[in-house]
């Protein structure tokens, strides 16, 4: 089974070497790590390339449905694994990623939340204490849940709902995505199936309003089909971070 990690990024400089090494150093089972380089104005591009065997292409209209839509034309795993520039992959994701699909031929997407690498003790808790309370039932509820930049897919089950839709500028694409895939099989949330990621989305937005915009963007697109949060003007991609 091949896997294919697809890899957002815009700016991500200081970020994206250390992603890498730990994609790299999860082993024989990745077939290919594919980096979208998202109209970045820093050296995002010429650091990938540093890296061996790191496939770089660029997308120069931002959003991260489209970078991520990107890296979807661009591959040929048959599953691909979508992470953000800021994450360190724990070892052994990819080799869970497999074994999922492989347990489970009726799956078609697997997600778990996040873990923060940078994280003060008191946000730690918190921010545990939020996927604990809400993820769990969120589940259990509509039956779907994907955390954008924690997820693999079936790239067949992908390319039968068309993809992401690129018209989402952000906030809602994950659970769009979620819901759609829940259409051809089985999308899986496990909570112990987690990233290491930044805590500096939140220290630059807040906690609370960041949970909270998610909460109501995920109630939205569930509901509506549509996200309760329009656009922005510079989007972070790969990131947690945007600036209005």
């Amino acid at each position: 089974m091949k896997v294919t990690v697809v890899i957002p990024a815009y700016n991500e400089e200081q970020y994206i070497g250390a992603c890498l090494a730990s994609v790299i150093a999860n082993g024989a089972n990745i077939h290919e790590i594919i980096v979208v380089n998202n109209a970045s104005s820093d050296n995002t591009e010429s650091v990938a390339k540093s890296y061996p065997g790191i496939h770089v292409v660029t997308e120069t209209r931002k959003g991260v449905t489209r970078a991520r839509q990107r890296g979807i034309d661009e591959a040929t795993g048959d599953i691909i694994a979508f992470i953000d520039a800021d994450t360190i992959m724990p070892k052994g994701w990819i080799d869970d990623v497999v074994r999922s699909f492989q347990n489970r031929p009726a799956m078609v997407c697997i997600s778990g939340p996040y873990r923060y690498y940078d994280s003060t003790r008191s946000q730690d808790v918190l921010l545990r204490a939020f996927w604990w309370i809400s993820a769990p039932l969120t589940y259990m509820l509509v039956g779907y849940m994907v955390l954008g930049g924690n997820f693999a897919a079936k790239r067949s089950a992908l390319a039968a709902i068309g993809g992401f839709d690129t018209s989402i500028d952000f906030y809602g694409d994950d659970t769009d995505i979620a819901r759609r895939l829940h259409t051809q099989g089985k999308v899986l949330w496990r909570m112990n199936f987690n990233i290491h990621t930044s805590v500096r989305r939140f220290e630059e937005e807040g906690l609370l309003r960041t949970n909270i915009r998610y909460a109501l963007n995920f109630i939205s697109v569930a509901l509506l089909n549509r996200p309760f949060t329009k656009k922005y003007n510079d989007i972070r991609i790969g990131s947690k971070n945007i600036n209005k």
